[in-house]
């Protein structure tokens, strides 16, 4: 568990190192982030419809098709790593902007800003979910967009106030890490649950699912207990907390790329390594975010960055990035715009009815696939248009 969160003795040292000596020049922005975060919202805001339609077009064996879901409970399928990826990004690109402010504006400037765009991003996502448009009992206090403003708040205030000097910071960071982590396991572990005791981590046995239960108040997801719930929400902050020690990796210029690259190439597998050890004991759990789930998605995310980062910032190819680019630069306005524009919709406007119907004729599920698509182009179309007239929503 130890080594995802901590690079050993050689890479604390270079790292100290960095934070120690003043920047030779100013840090260019790094577009392997903008376009790991475009190519993690490119799944969310359609991917699942075109992967739909492909499997009404190739049947595929249950397992297969089963895989391209999230996982029921435990385990851990494709589509579980998009919200760890974008809250591991998040702590990632938060410790590039956040230094700047805290450089200008000080540490109570900048915890004001984080606390405003928190709260900015949580409104967002209850009215992301119809706020009270059906009535007060159907707000949804947490979700998705709450989530991440929590971890954004969690994240942004530890990297502001644990410690003015890199190697303070780096290592209390770590240390606030595996506190959640452990503590978190404690909690599910220890802690018994009426009717149920403790250590069972099955579907509304656990701790988690009982505490949204009891005092998570009005709509929940899956009925009495919420995927995005009170408790664990802890551990994804952590998960944010991970992206904000490889944004410091990142950050610090006097380690040379390659040796970044290496890094976080080594902290990845030891991430993967660590959570599936952990599983054996405390199962990998999307919907109640266990600690071994961070370690295994944010092992992953790493190698993701590592791959993105040595392809586009160190190889300098960027052309075959440029429209995941254009969605990371808008990823939330995209995000927004899917829920609140039915793009499938459109599509059917140009490819629906008899066009539809001949494609479904000359192949089960084409119709639907050419929809799904061409919804999908009409979100990269809509991000490159904000990104060509440079409007980005900033919250």
């Amino acid at each position: 568990m130890s080594s995802i969160v901590s690079p050993g003795p050689e890479g604390i040292a270079e790292l100290r190192e960095g934070f120690e000596t003043e920047s030779p020049r100013p840090m260019q922005r790094l577009l392997s982030l903008d376009a790991l975060r475009g190519m993690d919202m490119f799944f969310i805001v359609g991917m699942e419809e075109v992967f739909e339609a492909l499997s009404k077009m190739f049947p595929m064996s249950p397992t297969l098709n089963d895989r391209l879901q999230h996982a029921r409970w435990e385990g851990f399928h494709f589509y579980d790593l998009i919200f760890p990826l974008f809250a591991f990004i998040m702590g990632t690109s938060l410790v590039f902007s956040l230094s700047k402010s805290v450089a200008t504006e000080g540490q109570s400037g900048t915890s004001l800003k984080v606390l405003k765009r928190s709260l900015i991003l949580f409104i967002l996502g209850v009215l992301y979910y119809e706020g009270i448009g059906r009535g007060f009992e159907h707000i949804r206090i947490l979700g998705v967009l709450q989530r991440l403003a929590l971890c954004y708040c969690g994240a942004g205030l530890a990297f502001v106030w644990l410690g003015s000097q890199g190697d303070r910071r780096y290592a209390r960071v770590i240390a606030l890490t595996v506190s959640l982590l452990i503590g978190y396991w404690a909690m599910l572990v220890f802690i018994p649950v009426p009717g149920f005791g403790a250590g069972d981590f099955a579907e509304t046995h656990n701790l988690t699912n009982w505490l949204d239960k009891m005092y998570l108040p009005l709509r929940k997801w899956d009925k009495d207990h919420d995927p995005e719930g009170l408790l664990s929400t802890l551990p994804a902050i952590a998960s944010s907390l991970l992206g904000v020690l490889a944004g410091l990796l990142l950050k610090n210029q006097t380690i040379a790329p390659a040796r970044k690259v290496r890094l976080l190439v080594g902290w990845g597998c030891a991430g993967v390594v660590a959570g599936l050890l952990w599983h054996l004991q405390f199962p990998i759990i999307k919907k109640i975010w266990t600690s071994s789930f961070v370690l295994f998605t944010a092992g992953l995310s790493s190698l993701l960055l590592a791959l993105f980062y040595y392809v586009i910032d160190i190889k300098n190819r960027r052309d075959c990035c440029r429209p995941f680019v254009w969605i990371g630069m808008n990823s939330i306005t995209i995000y927004l715009i899917v829920r609140l524009v039915k793009l499938e919709d459109i599509a059917k406007c140009f490819v629906g009815g008899e066009i539809r119907s001949g494609l479904e004729n000359m192949h089960r599920g084409l119709g639907d696939l050419v929809i799904a698509l061409l919804a999908l182009c009409f979100s990269v179309l809509i991000c490159r248009f904000l990104y060509q007239r440079k409007i980005f929503l900033r919250v």
